[in-house]
């Protein structure tokens, strides 16, 4: 059998991750041999943590491992079985119940991930003569989604509200049920869904609307209920999603909606069906991370000025970070070696971050993705500042005026400018 007849033979092809194991670039997978959360020990020593979506700090709070620990002496490690059938926990119902109301709805439904939420979730409410609305940044788990659902997807400009209504005005006559489905928070370039306008074309335009808030929970609203609180227009969002693998610091996800709506996806998402119930471990975690979200503000208030006090201080650098208002907040380097290279030598140098590249981001586009936590200390950050800057210069990403007119150049017509606060 010749080799392009080998199912195998796209692996053996593959050379992109080799050629950069190769030239000791190769930033993924990096082996963490103990945390603090916003300090990591890795290739044998201290690194200062910007890259983690632990956003309140919250994974190493004595609370929050105490409640886990004491879930597994009360239910042991696991449910070893669905929701259906053995893994329904009492635990996992009061959670439900708590996230219903923490983000103003009528009742949720966690699944074992986030990402299994919107598969799930859209896989389940669109059918074949229905469409979905999707904002081109969106995360991939809501790409996912809407390659699993039956009906149609749309997809339109990120964050803009124009774009959206060109095709709405275009298209929504020759379906059924339509949802239009965006991010909160986006995940890469750190701002905030336009939501007022949304609302507004959902209702004139008789479409659902879905928010995936898993980089708003806990970031956005007095208390980290969300965008919709954000905007104090949380009745106007039929479905809210959420993961807990950021500020709630466990795994796991929910979404959210009315009590009919909530029971049908209970009964017809098949990720939630047929996959085993969340650990006690990590349901107990976002039980004991709720209680703190709802009753303490001093850890999103620190989040808060820890992430201003970033923004301002990369952006005086010279630092093109996309118009984030949110803790994540991305330094656009263009081109992939950069990034790459620069990436290994904060490594080195004790600051932990990833880059991202295409698909994540368009081509072209590649950029530093870091994030802050309410744990950090002013230490932590100004030691990720001195290296930022430092490597930035070595690198001519900053003072350069060239690289900075070209890069704004492609923040414009890459990623628009239209966040808002």
């Amino acid at each position: 059998m010749s080799n392009k007849n080998d199912l195998f033979s796209k692996c053996y092809r593959f050379e992109d991750a080799k050629k950069l194991q190769a030239m000791g670039l190769y930033p993924y997978f990096r082996q963490i041999t103990g945390s603090t959360g916003n300090n990591v020990s890795s290739n044998g020593k201290r690194q200062v943590m910007i890259g983690s979506n632990n956003y309140l700090g919250l994974s190493h709070d004595p609370r929050v491992m105490e409640a886990a620990k004491a879930a597994v002496d009360k239910y042991g490690t696991g449910c070893t079985g669905s929701r259906f059938l053995n893994g329904n926990l009492d635990i996992h119902e009061e959670l439900e119940a708590r996230l219903a109301k923490f983000v103003g709805k009528e009742a949720a439904i966690c699944f074992s991930t986030g990402f299994f939420v919107n598969q799930g979730t859209l896989g389940a409410l669109i059918g074949r003569s229905d469409v979905i609305y999707s904002d081109r940044e969106n995360h991939a788990s809501i790409v996912e989604g809407t390659q699993v659902a039956l009906g149609d997807t749309i997809r339109f400009k990120h964050n803009d509200i124009a774009d959206l209504e060109r095709v709405l005005k275009n298209s929504r006559e020759k379906y059924d049920g339509a949802m239009i489905v965006a991010d909160g928070v986006f995940s890469m370039s750190g701002d905030i869904l336009n939501l007022p306008p949304v609302i507004e074309l959902a209702k004139k335009y008789n479409c659902k609307l879905y928010v995936d808030d898993a980089h708003a929970l806990g970031v956005l609203g007095s208390h980290g209920q969300g965008t919709g609180q954000h905007f104090g227009m949380h009745n106007d969002i039929d479905l809210v999603m959420g993961t807990f693998s950021k500020s709630f610091a466990t795994n796991g996800g929910f979404i959210a909606g009315t009590a009919d709506v909530i029971h049908y996806i209970k009964h017809k998402a098949r990720p939630f069906i047929f996959s085993a119930a969340m650990s006690p471990a990590a349901t107990a975690t976002a039980l004991r991370c709720l209680d703190i979200m709802e009753t303490e503000t001093h850890h999103i208030e620190n989040l808060r000025k820890n992430a201003a006090y970033m923004s301002k201080n990369l952006k005086a650098m010279g630092y093109n970070t996309l118009n984030s208002q949110t803790p994540i907040i991305p330094l656009l380097i263009g081109d992939d070696a950069a990034a790459f290279a620069i990436t290994q030598q904060l490594f080195e140098e004790g600051v932990f971050m990833t880059p991202v590249v295409r698909p994540a981001v368009p081509e072209g586009c590649s950029l530093l993705r870091t994030s802050y936590m309410a744990s950090h200390t002013m230490d932590d950050l100004n030691y990720a500042l001195e290296h930022l800057e430092k490597v930035g210069k070595k690198f001519g990403v900053l003072g350069n005026p060239e690289n900075t007119e070209r890069l704004n150049k492609l923040a414009t017509e890459n990623f628009g400018a239209h966040s808002i606060a």
